[in-house]
C-alpha cells in the first residue's frame, strides 16, 4: 500500500481541476514535497466545461428568452514539481501550476447570442512559482513552509444591453509578478500509510498598468455637459489573488485500501478588480464573489504490484443565485476516477472528471436584477500526472 496509495490523496484531487468558485483551476496542493527521496512530477490536462442558458426580460425593453450559448470555453493546464530529500530530516520542492485562471466569453447577438450579453468575455492567465521547504520533527509531526511567486495578466470586456451606457468597456491587465508565502504543519504514521496536513496559502497582491477604454459617457444626463470619454485611460489596479486553507488527509482502513479527502477554503471575497475609471463612473468594480470552502472524499485500492485506483467525490455549497457575469456558476458537484500504474520508480496516474455545475443567474449590478439564467451545466475534465523516484 505504502509504494501505490501514499501522496495519492492530494494527487487525485487535483488530477483534473475544473470549474471552482472564483476562477479556480487547481488546489494549490502540495502533495509532491510529501514523497519519499528525490521525486520530480510532470502533470497536464485539458477540460471542457459547458456553461449556458437563456437571457432574462427586461420590461418594456426587451422580451428575453434569448439562448446565452456556451459561454465557458475549454482549456489546457500543465504542472511541474521537483521534491530533493537534503537529508533525513530536511527537504525542499519547486512547484509550478497554474492555479487561477478564467476563459468566458458570450457570443454575440449576431452569432447567435443573447442581445443582453452578447461579446462580454474575461481572459485571465496566471502561473505560480512555489519554493518550499520541509523540516521533519522526531515526534511525527514536520512543518513546511516557503514563498510563491505569481504572475498574472487579464483582459475583461463588456458588451450588452444589460451593461447600458457601459455597454463596449474594455480593460487590459498587463503582466505582473508579486509575491506571497506558504505555511503549514504535517503528521504522518507511515506503518498505515496516515498523513494530516493542514496548509495556508498567503494572498498575492498584484498591481497591474491598466488600459481602459470604452464608450462616452455624459455626466450629467440632461445636462450642459458633453459626453466625455470618462472611462478611458490608464492607471494602476491592485488585484489580490485570495488566501486560503489546505486540509488534506488520507489513511489506510484495510490492507492495500486506502481513504482520502480535503476541505479547502477560499477568500474570494477579497478578490476585487476595481480599475480607477470603472469604478468612479459606475460605483462598483468588475468582479464580486463569496468564499467558498470546498469537500472532497475518497477511496483508493491497490490491486496488484501494478495497478491501482481510486473514486473521489467533490462538494461546494451553492451561494447566492446572483452571480456575476464573468463567473457563471455557483457550487458543484463531481466525481473523479483514477487508474494508478507503478512500474518501479515510475508511476502515472490518469484520472477522468465529471461535474455538474449550480445554477446561477449572472447580473450587472444595474441594479442587482437577474439577466440570465444558467442551468443544467456540467464539464468534463481528463488529467495525467507523470511521477518518477530517484
Amino acid at each position: 500500500m505504502k509504494i501505490a496509495l501514499t501522496g495519492v490523496a492530494a494527487l487525485l484531487v487535483g488530477a483534473s481541476p475544473l470549474l471552482a468558485g472564483g476562477i479556480e483551476r487547481a488546489p494549490q496542493s502540495l502533495s509532491a514535497l510529501f514523497e519519499e527521496g528525490n521525486y520530480v512530477e510532470l502533470s497536464f490536462g485539458g477540460v471542457d466545461p459547458s456553461v449556458d442558458g437563456t437571457d432574462v426580460a427586461i420590461p418594456g425593453l426587451y422580451p428575453g428568452g434569448t439562448a446565452t450559448g456556451d459561454v465557458a470555453q475549454g482549456y489546457g493546464f500543465t504542472g511541474l514539481a521537483y521534491k530533493h530529500q537534503f537529508t533525513e530530516a530536511f527537504s525542499g520542492a519547486i512547484i509550478v501550476e497554474q492555479p487561477f485562471g478564467a476563459d468566458i466569453r458570450y457570443p454575440s447577438a449576431i452569432d447567435g447570442g443573447t442581445p443582453l450579453l452578447g461579446g462580454t468575455f474575461a481572459k485571465v492567465d496566471s502561473t505560480t512559482f512555489t519554493a518550499l521547504g520541509r523540516y521533519k520533527m522526531p515526534n511525527q509531526f514536520s512543518v513546511h513552509g516557503g514563498i510563491r511567486g505569481s504572475r498574472a495578466s487579464g483582459e475583461v470586456g463588456l458588451s450588452g444591453l444589460a451593461y447600458g451606457p457601459v455597454s463596449g468597456y474594455n480593460v487590459e491587465l498587463d503582466d505582473d509578478t508579486a509575491i506571497g508565502w506558504v505555511a503549514g504543519v504535517a503528521w504522518e504514521k507511515p506503518e498505515i500509510a496516515a498523513r494530516v496536513s493542514l496548509t495556508y496559502n498567503s494572498e498575492v497582491e498584484h498591481d497591474f498598468d491598466t488600459v481602459e477604454t470604452g464608450p462616452l459617457v455624459d455626466p450629467d444626463g440632461a445636462g450642459p455637459l458633453p459626453d466625455l470619454p470618462l472611462l478611458a485611460g490608464d492607471s494602476v489596479t491592485t488585484v489580490k489573488t485570495p488566501q486560503s486553507w489546505n486540509l488534506e488527509f488520507q489513511t489506510g482502513v484495510a490492507p492495500d485500501t486506502l481513504v482520502f479527502g480535503s476541505v479547502r477554503w477560499v477568500d474570494w471575497s477579497e478578490f476585487r478588480v476595481d480599475p480607477a475609471n470603472f469604478v468612479n463612473v459606475t460605483g462598483g468594480g468588475l468582479v464580486e464573489l463569496e468564499d467558498t470552502t470546498t469537500y472532497t472524499l475518497g477511496v483508493a485500492r491497490k490491486f496488484n504490484e501494478t495497478w491501482s485506483g481510486s473514486a473521489s467525490f467533490t462538494f461546494e455549497k451553492a451561494g447566492d443565485d446572483l452571480v456575476s457575469p464573468l463567473a457563471p456558476t455557483n457550487g458543484r458537484k463531481g466525481i473523479t476516477l483514477a487508474a494508478i500504474y507503478n512500474q518501479g520508480p515510475m508511476r502515472i496516474t490518469t484520472g477522468v472528471n465529471y461535474t455538474r455545475v449550480g445554477d446561477a443567474m449572472p447580473e450587472t449590478g444595474t441594479p442587482d436584477t437577474a439577466r440570465a439564467d444558467m442551468r443544467d451545466n456540467d464539464a468534463w475534465g481528463v488529467g495525467v500526472r507523470i511521477g518518477y523516484r530517484f
